[in-house]
């Protein structure tokens, strides 16, 4: 049995035959010494009772968003607040949808809104309405605003068909929790700097040169390393992402501003990863209004921005173990490679961006290089991809120390 003790958990309970499991699941959590509050929607309630799982958890089960007695106890934000993680199990095909638009109709969706901590989904239903292209693309938007999912395993189901949407199994439920939380503080004693996201090089007061870069990776990268408790600072361009939770973000424009916070800030941690997709020219002379329409031709004089990745490479004092990426359309080794050692990287990570097809999607290959070997980590969504990418990194920091 691995110890979850101390550890807060929320325990939702959605309308679903598989809600009986929940009881099983909420047993193991309290045999671990898990502090756990049960959130009972009204159609859960069909399925098992209140007094049972305020029996098994311990604790008053929370049914309604307006109980006036909740809310000057442990109303929906002060759960929300309280959590160290929210279990829903089963989660129903209704509340995938309606967590996936927003929606804070009922105690348990609107505490989901409301909290900054990891959200585990164990989905439930037929499983025809499991393979609907509906729930998928729910469930695909939910994992890209990184929710988790703990299943579903496929079999015989209470309605009498065969497929996938059983609800996992307590015992994996669990198993799955405690894995996830038990790495949560292991780079507690990191300190982490990321770049992401484009820079824009202004050319009059209303237009610039920008590239099209989303920052998602960037993003995903500081995600990974704030669950497993790093302390991170993301120094992020203009980009349409929202921050990941427990992570102190830095809002920069230009490359100039990039330049200026990280060499300020690398210095104060262990690792700097620089992900952005930096601008490599500005404009020379930035015009005071807005650039009239005169002729067929304009021509603007560019002039080269610093070299971020290669300054922080190249620091003398409190240089931090540093990564850098290579965006490529062409001879992505070759070129990675000689970036790897004119900038003085530990790691550069290679990709190929022939045809834009990285550039603001879900989903990225990397090729991952150093002095002395290589490693493939094969396309997956960059959210997966960046837990992988910091366990390399993470590796190769211990070894260089």
């Amino acid at each position: 049995m691995q110890n979850l003790k101390g550890k807060r958990i929320v325990v939702g309970i959605t309308g679903g035959i598989a809600a009986y499991k929940t009881i099983e699941f909420i047993r193991l959590l309290r045999k671990s010494e898990a502090d756990v509050r049960v959130v009972l929607t009204a159609a859960a309630a069909e399925f098992v009772t209140a007094l049972t799982l305020q029996a098994i958890s311990g604790n008053p089960v929370s049914q309604s968003l307006l109980d006036p007695q909740a809310e000057l106890a442990m109303g929906h934000i002060e759960l929300a607040k309280w959590a160290d993680a929210i279990v829903i199990a089963p989660a129903s095909a209704d509340f995938i949808a309606r967590l996936r638009v927003g929606m804070a109709n009922d105690l348990l969706s609107t505490i989901c809104l409301a909290t900054a901590s990891p959200i585990y989904l164990a989905p439930a239903m037929n499983q025809q309405m499991y393979r609907q292209t509906a729930t998928q693309e729910n469930l695909q938007a939910l994992v890209r605003r990184s929710v988790h999912l703990i299943g579903p395993n496929s079999g015989f189901q209470a309605c009498g068909d065969v497929g996938a949407g059983r609800m996992s199994e307590p015992a994996e439920i669990y198993d799955a929790l405690c894995q996830d939380l038990s790495v949560l503080q292991d780079l507690a004693h990191l300190k982490v700097a990321i770049t992401a996201g484009p820079t824009r090089e202004a050319i009059d007061p209303v237009r610039y040169i920008s590239n099209h870069s989303s920052g998602k990776m960037g993003f995903a990268i500081a995600e990974a390393f704030a669950m497993r408790g790093a302390e991170v600072t993301l120094i992020s361009g203009p980009v349409n992402l929202a921050t990941p939770n427990n992570v102190k973000r830095i809002d920069v424009v230009s490359a100039q501003e990039m330049w200026q916070v990280t060499l300020k800030t690398a210095v104060q941690n262990h690792i700097f990863i620089g992900c952005a997709a930096v601008a490599d020219y500005r404009v020379a002379e930035i015009a005071d209004q807005k650039i009239k329409k005169a002729s067929d031709e304009m021509q603007i004089k560019l002039v080269k921005n610093p070299d971020i990745i290669a300054d922080v490479g190249h620091l003398r004092e409190n240089r931090p173990f540093t990564v850098g990426f290579a965006a490529e359309t062409q001879n992505v080794e070759a070129y990675a490679k000689d970036k790897l050692n004119r900038k003085n990287l530990d790691i550069i990570c290679a990709n190929n961006v022939a045809g834009g097809q990285v550039f603001g999607a879900d989903q990225n290959a990397l090729q991952l290089f150093w002095q002395t070997g290589s490693a493939s980590l094969p396309q997956n969504s960059k959210t997966e991809l960046a837990k992988q990418l910091v366990n390399k990194i993470v590796e190769k920091y211990n070894e260089k120390q």
